[in-house]
């Protein structure tokens, strides 16, 4: 019986979060990518359900890059079994080693947090995704390769990883499949960065395909002009120090924030009149703060992988003028370091993850500058439908930080161009460089609207058919025909708790309660301005901690 590959669409379907596909030929099954849902709460609450397929059948990964919407599930996919190989760049492997740490610690991080409640009010608990030293284990299986590099994975499979310009080791990913003694090739495009992305390459142009899965971020858009976007970004920060105030840039840790650094630095280069060297002469004598440990951390895997850095900015650095440098960059570490930004006076430019502002601490930053008119909020990034980000960006007159409504008085802007995702022009130039045109293109890690008006204009100018892929649906490849076999049903189901980690997550809550205990003690109660009743309801908390503690060890 005649075989056939099959393709199953699993994540960034209709959206931009959870790029994760799974194709099935030549008797081996292998996903490309296994990222994180994130943005909307129900969005999120898909990283808890099933993988739609066994972990342990799946024989190899091919990841296309580091970010967490891209490769943020692979700590649970090794949890449920998966012990094959992960493809992917070195320098993707170098940034996932931190990044994905970093992603199972918050996974901690919003666990206890919701947890502290949860208990409070006799609630079960919730367990981690995963933690951080499940991310840690994981990284045993990756496997580096260089760009331009064929690799055979079988006989029957071999890949090939193009530099995709989007981020620091982004891949277009090749793959070519013979079955029944039929050769097939299908491109996986990966993020597409834009042409002109500080530090990067452009994208690779890939000269032949039978079958192509691109992204289309921003299918119906197009961005700004380089030169506009760098006179734009040195306008809003000088009039917002003018004034004494912070710009504040949420700005994803890796990638985006090492670009705004080659911007800040790069900007001297721009133009000559004397307006803009003033405003120059202004922003460099600015404190730049740059508040990520994660940011930290990649900024020195960038420097470590400088031969991936394109032409332009090696010319930078072989003339002394490193682009990651420059006088008043400074770089803060602890938690106390990032608390004491928000206790200065004067005026400063902080650059803190997330770049959608969900988690970490930039949501302490906008809580201190959101509510000034002298500040500005300077977004340089997508930001997904539901995120905190996206509400400001769109308008929101207030906002919710750790339980606080904030009125949101500062100037908020929006520079499109930094996007690392290409625009409308650059995914139709990409598709017009293959020499030989893709029989089908499946158009994912998108919006509907922006998916459509792309597909419309696919069709129009070069008549390929094109497919936007709903969740779950299953398309087959037989000779030259697509069609689609059969959608996936979404069973939701709670996933199994392990009473060892409950336990554990149990007395990490209860150690947190007892150090705030502590600090109240030492801060209100060991004054003499507590009451008898301050006392009384201290104890009973105390007790009740008690309680639960040998509820714990007795149960448990």
């Amino acid at each position: 019986m005649k075989k056939f590959m099959k393709i199953t669409f699993l994540g960034a379907t209709k959206t931009v979060t959870g790029s994760n596909y799974l194709v099935e030929a030549a008797g081996k099954k292998f996903l490309v990518d296994c990222g994180m849902w994130q943005g909307k709460a129900e969005l999120e609450e898909e990283n808890f359900q099933e993988f739609e397929f066994d972990p342990k059948e799946i024989d190899f990964v091919l990841l296309t890059h580091a970010h967490i919407d891209h490769s943020g599930r692979i700590p649970l996919l090794y949890n449920d079994g998966f012990r094959g190989a992960i493809y992917t760049q070195k320098a993707t492997m170098d940034l996932c080693s931190i990044m994905l740490p970093d992603s199972g610690h918050i996974q901690e991080q919003e666990a206890e947090w919701k947890n502290r409640k949860r208990v409070r009010q006799g609630k079960n608990i919730v367990i981690p995704l995963y933690t951080a030293e499940d991310a840690e284990k994981c990284m045993e299986i990756f496997k580096p390769v260089n760009y331009d590099e064929i690799i055979e994975i079988t006989p029957e499979i071999h890949i090939r990883f193009n530099d995709a310009g989007h981020m620091l080791g982004s891949a277009i990913v090749e793959v070519w499949i013979n079955e029944d003694g039929q050769d097939k090739k299908i491109v996986f495009s990966g993020d597409i960065g834009n042409n002109d992305i500080p530090l990067l390459s452009s994208p690779t142009m890939i000269e032949t395909t039978d079958y192509l899965v691109m992204e289309s971020t921003y299918g119906g858009r197009l961005h700004n002009r380089n030169d506009e976007k760098a006179n734009l970004f040195l306008n809003i920060v000088s009039e917002t120090l003018e004034k004494n105030g912070t710009v504040v840039i949420p700005s994803f840790a890796v990638g985006r924030t090492q670009e705004i650094l080659y911007e800040i630095n790069n900007l001297k280069n721009n133009d000559n009149s004397e307006e803009f060297k003033k405003e120059y002469d202004t922003l460099m004598k600015t404190p730049v703060y740059v508040d990520s440990p994660l940011a930290i951390s990649a900024t020195e895997i960038f420097r470590e992988n400088m031969n991936l850095f394109d032409e332009e900015t090696q010319q930078l650095i072989q003339s002394g003028d490193n682009p990651l440098e420059f006088p008043g960059l400074q770089f803060t570490k602890t938690a106390d370091e990032s608390k004491s930004l928000n206790e200065m006076d004067g005026a400063a430019i902080i650059i803190s993850a997330s770049g959608m502002c969900d988690v970490g601490r930039i949501k302490h930053h906008l809580k201190h500058h959101i509510w000034n008119p002298n500040s500005t909020i300077l977004f340089v990034g997508y930001q997904a439908p539901g995120t905190l980000g996206r509400r400001i960006v769109d308008g929101a007159k207030t906002i919710k930080i750790f339980g606080e409504e904030i009125a949101v008085n500062a100037r908020i802007e929006y520079i499109e161009g930094y996007s690392g995702h290409a625009d409308q022009e650059w995914l139709m130039n990409f598709i017009y460089s293959f020499i030989t045109k893709p029989k089908h293109i499946f158009l994912v890690h998108g919006e509907p609207d922006g998916q459509e008006i792309l597909r419309e204009k696919i069709v129009k100018q070069l008549g390929i058919p094109v497919t936007i892929p709903e969740f779950g649906e299953i398309y087959s490849i037989k000779d030259e025909a697509i069609e689609k076999i059969s959608q996936l049903e979404r069973v939701v189901a709670e996933r199994e708790e392990t009473p060892r980690l409950e336990v554990i997550e149990k007395m990490k809550i209860l150690k947190n309660e007892l150090a705030d205990m502590e600090e109240i003690v030492k801060s209100d109660y060991l004054t003499d301005d507590a009451t008898d009743d301050d006392i009384a309801k201290l104890k009973l908390r105390l007790k009740e901690l008690e309680n639960q503690i040998l509820k714990i060890v007795e149960n448990d």
